[in-house]
């Protein structure tokens, strides 16, 4: 019964343990929200100044069946429908495997932009359904876009 205790103690300790590591280098690699900076009421009306607002296209992106180790490139469309410039400060997706790329320079009210978003399928099998997070100075400040589609696993 001891040592069944001393077990329990020493896996629940290596489990803490583990996720503090992770959740420490999550931290480094993360962007604080507190950069973006919105002149709103929680309520979403505006206190002085305009509040930028997305529009896309397309929130989701089915690429349908692929060999595994090809890749897959889909740019998502927006444009800036409210009246200040949107600043997106960061665009983050699900898994080194999904690689957004996003405008660095504002986007001016009635202007379009891209997210351009790879997908690398190598070593990856089955359905896949990955997210791309963005962060920017909108009202919320994040939309997530989604690209999907089943990958094939080739015989070596």
């Amino acid at each position: 019964m001891k040592s069944q205790i001393i077990i329990t103690s020493a896996i629940i300790s290596l489990i803490f343990t583990a996720c503090n590591n992770d959740s420490k280098k999550n931290e480094l690699e993360r962007v604080s929200p507190d950069i973006v900076n919105i002149d709103a009421t929680a309520s979403g009306k505006d206190v002085k100044g305009g509040v930028p607002k997305f529009e896309f296209e397309e929130n989701n992106f089915d690429f349908g069946t692929i060999n595994s180790g090809v890749e897959v490139t889909h740019v998502y469309k927006f444009r800036n429908i409210g009246d200040a410039d949107l600043i997106i400060s960061q665009a983050k997706g699900s898994c080194g495997c999904t690689e957004p790329e996003y405008p660095q320079n504002p986007v001016h009210p009635g202007e379009e932009g891209e997210i351009k978003v790879t997908f690398r399928s190598k070593g990856i099998a089955g359905q896949v359904i990955k997210d791309i997070t963005i962060l920017a100075n909108t009202v919320p400040t994040t939309k997530i876009l989604t690209i999907s589609g089943e990958v094939l696993s080739i015989p070596e």
